[in-house]
């Protein structure tokens, strides 16, 4: 029987660091929004960002694996992205003239989704991807975090989705992290984190993101 835990403000963003800053929206996995965020979120903020972390699950988190694809099962795709939506907006109206999105695992994948429509100047991608058949052009720069072993969740083959942006003319770095599955950066996991792995992946994404969304 999968099992969850209740989260602090449900269906509304945590938000971290001065307003005027640019802009961090960071957007959970599929175990939900689990308390390591809050430190990425802090360490983030402290590099000169306002960021929001929102919840897509209603106040449900897991540390579970069946449970996390519970949730997963229970997402409404459509509510989960202007839930995303409504964060990059807080963040907008709270003087963020540049905004960018960070994604873990389906994270990820609604982060790229959402950055199709614009919305946002620069993604941070966490094991995720694009499938083929969920065509547009992201029209943002794109910096990719890859795990050696993982499988992305909803199919996207990697190398081709790289690929295609490129073939697009998107800005693309990726990195892959050597003898790590999907969710290494998930600290609250102890079973999936590789701390390594997280901290060189969070240190790479700070970087791209001064220099797509600072002066």
């Amino acid at each position: 029987m999968a099992e969850f835990v209740d989260i602090p403000s449900p269906g509304w963003p945590l938000t971290f660091g001065e307003e005027g800053r640019p802009g961090v929206v960071i957007v959970h996995d599929s175990y939900g929004r689990l308390p390591y965020l809050e430190a990425y979120a802090t360490a983030l903020a402290a590099q000169g960002f306002f960021v929001a972390v929102p919840d897509l699950f209603d106040g449900l988190a897991t540390v579970d694996p069946a449970g996390a694809d519970e949730l997963l099962q229970r997402m409404d795709a459509g509510f989960a992205i202007a839930t995303l939506d409504d964060a990059i907006e807080l963040t907008r109206g709270a003087g963020a003239a540049r905004v960018g999105v960070i994604g873990l695992g389906v994270g990820g994948w609604l982060a790229l989704r959402a950055a199709q429509s614009g919305s946002v100047d620069a993604v941070v991608s966490y094991y995720a991807g694009l499938a083929d058949d969920e065509v547009g052009i992201v029209p943002a720069p794109v910096l990719v975090h890859r795990s050696e072993a993982g499988v992305w969740e909803n199919g996207a083959e990697t190398d081709r989705f790289i690929t295609r942006l490129r073939e697009h003319g998107t800005p693309v770095t990726q990195h892959t992290y050597v003898g790590t599955g999907d969710g290494f950066a998930n600290a609250t996991m102890l079973e999936l984190l590789d701390k390594n792995a997280a901290a060189l992946a969070f240190a790479r994404s700070a970087y791209f993101l001064q220099s797509h969304l600072l002066d």
